[in-house]
């Protein structure tokens, strides 16, 4: 039964017949630069984030999924920030005030950058990518932001890794070599992110360049990398000038035809800890999760995300998932001892 599953992660991978699909992420509000790169350079300082996902802790070489980004702005002369930005302890520099107050920034660029590596099984891809946006206010209390991306995705199978049993191991798909196979392809994308002190709307779409990696010489087989679409709101407001909750919505799209809905609730104290829950249902595999966060500091925050599976078949052998995220700001203008210095 392990194996079958495992073969069946791997064509969730799109790696063997299936449209190449992006990894799944639980935290993907703490996040949003990961899946859209109109979001590069929001911030008034250098963002860095590392994660590692491991999922479906109940199989033997489950999906496990870890990725470095990095995104700044250029030419950002205010101290503005966004609905989900992160701030320094003490006073909620967010509370009534801001939203009072708030104007946004002058029209700016921001450059970024991502490496990934998403495993599973005898399966591992590899991704680089730089971005691009430039961020132009609209209005009195609007943003929007254009962004591009753009980089290269390696995927490597192992053949070493793979247990053949009674099977021929002269599999069609992957040819009779004995060594490692790589496939190198560009990827492309673009988005954009409307933003203010209050809520943010991004429409984004990955992969653009559609096309297939195959390792053998025959059309029959390969991986197809297909458009990836990502619709993403949030709203935030307060439950008093100390308390935030922020409800968001992420729907994400690909071919052929499948598709997965994210809800998220997220509750904030202060700038200091906050709690959350979020429920995915997909055509693939459904689950819900909790999480939790805390920033240490105004340079360093920390969160994790544990995430069990609902969909009925497969949810007495996944286990559960278990996502963990730190994040560290740089040339962050904030103190300490001026926390409301906007």
């Amino acid at each position: 039964m392990k194996k079958i599953l495992l073969f069946a992660m791997g064509c969730l991978s799109g790696v063997i017949v299936l449209a190449q699909a992006k990894p799944f992420y639980t935290q993907y509000i703490l996040n949003n630069y990961i899946l859209n790169p109109g979001v590069t350079g929001i911030e008034n300082y250098t963002d860095v984030k590392l994660s590692n996902r491991n999922q479906w802790t109940g199989i033997n070489g489950a999906p496990v999924t870890s990725y470095f980004s990095i995104h700044a702005p250029i030419g950002k002369t205010d101290l503005r920030t966004s609905a989900t930005s992160f701030e320094v302890p003490g006073e909620n520099p967010r509370g009534q005030r801001l939203w009072e107050e708030y104007t946004p920034p002058d029209a700016h660029h921001g450059i970024g950058f991502i490496a990934m590596n998403d495993k599973a099984g005898y399966i591992n891809r590899w991704s680089f990518n730089a971005s691009y946006a430039y961020h132009i206010p609209l209005s009195v209390k609007t943003t929007l932001s254009a962004g591009i991306n753009a980089g290269f995705t390696s995927v490597n199978l192992d053949r070493s890794k793979i247990e053949w049993a009674n099977l021929d191991p002269n599999d069609p798909a992957i040819g009779i070599s004995t060594g490692e196979l790589k496939k190198v392809k560009p990827e492309i994308g673009a988005g954009l992110w409307l933003y203010s002190a209050r809520y943010f709307l991004g429409v984004s779409a990955l992969n653009i360049i559609p096309g297939k990696a195959k390792f053998v010489n025959n059309d029959k087989y390969g991986t197809y990398y297909t458009p990836n679409y990502f619709l993403t709101a949030g709203y935030r407001f307060s439950l008093t000038d100390d308390v935030m909750v922020m409800p968001s919505v992420m729907m994400q799209y690909w071919q052929p035809q499948l598709a997965g809905l994210h809800t998220n609730v997220k509750l904030q104290y202060l700038d200091k800890v906050w709690v959350g829950g979020s429920y995915r249902f997909s055509d693939l595999i459904s689950g819900y999760s909790a999480m939790a966060g805390l920033n240490i500091s105004n340079t360093m925050n920390i969160s994790y995300a544990y995430e069990n599976a609902t969909t009925s078949r497969l949810r007495t052998y996944t286990k559960n998932t278990h996502e963990i995220m730190v994040g560290f700001i740089i040339g962050n203008k904030y103190s300490q001892a001026c926390p409301r210095c906007y």
